[in-house]
């Protein structure tokens, strides 16, 4: 990893704790706030821990872009979790054969890049 890229990160690290200390729950109630506090710092080291051995620069910068996107996602409508994609199941081809592979690559290259770490923890 070069310096300026460990910069980065360690910068978009710093960034998302302080989000977290300044964090207000959509509905206000403190419990809410608590929770999506606790949410957002468990996430960040969950994520952070799972990438540090990263050295490939496109896969860094995958998950740079990532972070940023799931940060100002977040920030914008004031919801700390993911927000999911809505693809009907099979919508998109026939159920059988060349299609159903075809159907399976559009299905993974349609998925925003916000959700890609997310389905691996799940």
């Amino acid at each position: 990893m070069t310096p300026i890229t460990r910069q980065e990160v360690l910068g978009l690290y710093r960034k998302i704790f302080q989000i977290a200390k300044k964090w207000q729950s959509a509905s206000g109630q403190i419990e809410e706030t608590i929770k999506e506090k606790e949410y957002i710092k468990n996430e960040a080291k969950t994520l952070f821990r799972k990438n540090k051995n990263v050295t490939d620069p496109r896969l860094i910068k995958q998950c740079i872009e990532e972070c940023k996107a799931r940060i100002e996602i977040g920030l914008h409508y004031n919801i700390p979790y993911p927000r999911p994609i809505h693809l009907p199941p099979m919508g998109l081809a026939h159920k059988q054969g060349r299609m159903l592979r075809h159907q399976e690559k559009l299905r993974k290259i349609s998925k925003p890049i916000y959700l890609k770490s997310h389905d691996e923890l799940s």
